[in-house]
């Protein structure tokens, strides 16, 4: 628990210095995520990230104002997030929200193993926001090591369901998050 919680205020951080260097005329811009523009990007991140993440560790399921919600009509969206990212970071520093089970509505799935695929979420569409807006996402070694086998793990499924594109070839020296981002279907350079 404490490695991967470790891993999630890291990635959490590093995602919320992204979002305030998000500049109101790059909302419209292409995400280079599908046909989602930048708007449609932050929405995401913002729900799943900060809103999502407290929810799963707090075992409640996001209300629909929330889903529907365009969090960048909020003028401080990006100190908004950041504010909402402490609080799910906060509820995840109980030891006993890593234990058991969360309902994700179709499946029973253990704690820890949600709180990867979110810390996954926050890194991959934290770098997918950052590489569309011109700045730089990065992680330390230990946190690129955590992400390389939650992705290993699940990349296959995720491909079936339109969430990762096909592999990218990096050399294979290239960094251990080089090498997570082309697992997942993104080019790192």
């Amino acid at each position: 628990m404490e490695n991967t919680h470790t891993a999630m205020k890291e990635c959490a951080a590093e995602a919320a210095r992204v979002a305030r260097g998000v500049t109101e005329a790059q909302l419209p811009e292409p995400s280079g995520c599908g046909d989602w523009d930048v708007r449609t990007l932050v929405n995401h991140l913002v729900l799943y990230t900060s809103h999502g993440l407290e929810h799963r560790a707090l075992r409640k399921t996001l209300p629909d104002d929330l889903t529907a919600r365009d969090f960048t009509a909020d003028g401080d969206w990006a100190g908004t997030y950041a504010t909402q990212l402490d609080k799910a970071v906060a509820a995840w520093s109980d030891p006993q929200v890593w234990e058991g089970e969360i309902d994700l509505g179709f499946a029973q799935t253990p704690a820890p193993a949600i709180a990867e695929l979110l810390i996954a979420e926050l890194a991959l569409h934290g770098w997918d926001l950052a590489h569309a807006t011109g700045q730089d996402y990065d992680v330390s070694d230990d946190t690129a090591r955590l992400l390389y086998g939650v992705i290993e793990a699940n990349a296959e499924e995720y491909r079936q369901y339109k969430g990762f594109a096909e592999p990218v070839p990096v050399p294979e020296d290239a960094p251990l998050f080089h090498r997570v981002l082309a697992l997942s279907g993104r080019d790192p350079r």
